[in-house]
């Protein structure tokens, strides 16, 4: 009853200053005031202020935003702990049995080249482009370091 009749006590006063802003010929400010003014009391009205008011003196809805904390605060530890840990447990056997897998078909693939080959792959790099067969001697470079 009471946040009922200070939201109508504030609303009067919005209008009221309303009336005055108009009277100084200030017409668009006067309507935006006017329309903030009368939030809160279409909020009476409508019953939102009873709902709030009577959830804020509620020791069960405080209680349950407590539990509703406790919750979010378990759920971003857990997945902040997961992230640092590098995913669940699932998810890095998976990791796991595929990089072993991926091993066990090309086991030199992912490998880096480091004999003769990435010498001489580096020069082709270095020469200077002067036409279109040029043009395509990074990308064999790249495919001989790589063994493939």
């Amino acid at each position: 009853m009471i946040a009922e009749t200070v939201c109508a006590a504030v609303s009067a006063a919005g209008l009221g200053i309303a009336v005055v802003t108009a009277w100084r010929k200030r017409y668009l400010a006067a309507a935006r005031i006017a329309a903030y003014a009368l939030v809160p009391l279409g909020l009476v009205m409508t019953g939102a202020v009873e709902w709030v008011a009577e959830t804020a003196f509620s020791p069960t809805a405080w209680a349950g935003f407590v539990v509703l904390g406790g919750a979010w605060l378990l759920f971003t530890t857990t997945r902040a702990v997961e992230r640092r840990r590098g995913g669940t447990r699932r998810e890095r056997r998976a990791a796991a049995r595929a990089e072993a897998r991926d091993e066990a078909v090309a086991p030199t693939a992912s490998a880096p080249s480091l004999g003769q080959g990435s010498r001489a792959a580096a020069k082709p790099a270095a020469a200077p482009r002067g036409g279109s067969a040029d043009d395509f001697s990074d990308i064999e470079a790249i495919l001989k370091k790589h063994g493939i």
